[in-house]
């Protein structure tokens, strides 16, 4: 076995990687550009029709845009922050929420990267019945060797890592926009003309708009790619730029998939089809080939995001671990700067998570949903914080206050992501409160390390709506108010 694969060090790790523009670019993309995708018509198909999907997206783009220009602002005016969305938390509303934050942010990352193994073997299971829609033992199984052979190549080197999500980036692009080609050749103007209003069982229109926030979010995850794997730019200023750039390419592919697919099917029968949906429809569209050639993308597709996730969600906790706001074991990293105690974390919580979901009764879509849920409390003070920064003079904000117009951005991220708090509705909350209430013990081993004081007053406050929060949820899962 090489050194880099053995040589673990516990002191300072060595000079990061420095990556250029293209590659910061790649990430961001790499990263959002994964699962999600592929499921597109089918999520929206079960919630909404043509208008419904339109404002929804235009809710979406807008919303995630101004996210995307608030770690744009950030990354240039608070240089000295690094991991992203964790560091902005801590940096805004203490040390306490800025764990909750980098836990939140790893969590969704490990569950989301769960969708993506049982995206692969619901995709396989359309020839290996065994597979099922990717929840038997079987599946199960297949997915925890994958993931022990991305841990095992991972940690051999970030340069290595992200070498392979470039070429895996452009590669898995290529069935999409051929889809949504397809897709405007094939179009049936009756047919997506009856899908406008959207189906009987969708109801009204804000609830339909409502319905669908949760798979956008979903889709989106990774926009602030860039910005977590920030002290590995070449430029500072590359990382704002890569954000922006990757954003507003995925956002024209995730917004044509979704419309031009409901010129093909009628939405009830795109709502019946078994992920990935998208293969279904351009079987519709062109015959058995189009779900052969969609299924062998979308394996290469989300093979990509899982490396790109893996790698941010590892970062999270090295970064975190060294500002010690995380046990003291998870700064350590190898010879090739790859932390892999907080590696091997990350692959140990997907493996739970990957069998918990197994006992879901929709395992695809109750990972997606968790995903983003968990996602939504680390977006919130990222955008809070950079209301902050626009607010008020500080003299370490690069170049000044921010502009009024960076401020606008800030307080219509803050007020996007707050309502899609409520649209996850009370059900991910709860499940989310779970899982951030035990990880206290994390930040409990820190402070202990540290000699420090475990909690102030208000943190302490902090924790008891985390704890409450966490009860409610056990007794609503085991009174059967909610289900997995």
């Amino acid at each position: 076995m090489s050194q880099a694969a053995t040589s673990d060090t516990d002191g300072e790790s060595p000079p990061a990687a420095k990556l250029p523009l293209f590659t910061l670019t790649a990430m961001v993309v790499g990263s959002m550009v994964g699962a999600g995708v592929f499921s597109l018509p089918g999520r929206f198909a079960t919630e909404t029709g043509v208008a419904g999907a339109l404002i929804a997206w235009a809710i979406a783009g807008t919303g995630m845009l101004m996210l995307a220009f608030v770690f744009q602002s950030l990354a240039v005016r608070r240089p000295d922050l690094d991991a992203g969305v964790y560091a902005y938390a801590k940096a805004g509303f203490g040390e306490y929420l800025g764990f909750f934050a980098a836990f939140g942010y790893w969590a969704s990352t490990c569950v989301g990267n769960v969708t993506y193994w049982v995206l692969i073997m619901s995709t396989i299971g359309s020839v290996w019945p065994s597979l099922g829609d990717g929840d038997t033992a079987v599946a199960v199984v297949l997915s925890s060797i994958g993931l022990w052979a991305f841990f095992w190549m991972i940690r051999r080197g970030v340069k290595e890592a992200t070498a392979i999500n470039r070429i895996v980036t452009v590669a898995k692009l290529v069935p999409i926009v051929i889809f949504i080609l397809l897709a405007l050749v094939y179009l049936r103007p009756g047919v997506f003309s009856d899908n406008f209003r959207g189906a009987d069982y969708a109801g009204s229109l804000f609830s339909q708009v409502r319905g669908t926030m949760l798979a956008t979010v979903f889709v989106f995850l990774g926009v602030e790619g860039a910005s977590v794997y920030s002290r590995h730019a070449k430029r500072r200023s590359d990382v704002g730029r890569a954000t922006v750039l990757g954003f507003l390419s995925v956002f024209a592919v995730f917004a044509s998939v979704t419309i031009v697919s409901y010129g093909i099917m009628p939405m009830a029968e795109i709502a019946d089809l078994r992920q990935p949906s998208m293969a279904g429809v351009l079987e519709t569209a062109v015959g058995t080939w189009g779900r052969v050639f969609i299924s062998v993308g979308l394996i290469v597709s989300v093979l990509g995001a899982y490396l790109a996730w893996t790698l941010m969600a590892a970062e999270v906790l090295f970064v975190a671990a060294k500002d010690d706001d995380m046990p003291r074991f998870l700064r350590r990293a190898n010879a090739v700067d790859v932390p892999v105690p907080a590696l091997l974390m990350t692959s140990l919580l997907t493996q739970v998570v990957l069998i918990v979901t197994s006992f879901s009764d929709d395992a695809f879509n109750f990972a997606l949903d968790l995903t983003s849920a968990l996602s939504l409390i680390p977006y919130l003070l990222a955008a809070a914080f950079a209301v902050r920064v626009g607010s008020r003079d500080d003299p370490r904000t690069a170049g000044g206050r921010a502009s009024r117009r960076e401020l606008v951005f800030a307080v219509v991220a803050t007020l996007y992501t707050a309502f899609l708090l409520y649209a996850a509705g009370l059900k991910f909350v709860l499940v989310s409160f779970i899982l951030y209430a035990p990880a206290t013990a994390l930040f409990v081993m820190a402070r202990r390390e540290q000699g420090r004081r475990l909690f102030s007053p208000g943190e302490l406050v902090v924790l008891a709506v985390s704890v409450a929060g966490a009860v409610l949820g056990v007794v609503a899962l085991a009174a059967g108010w909610i289900s997995l």
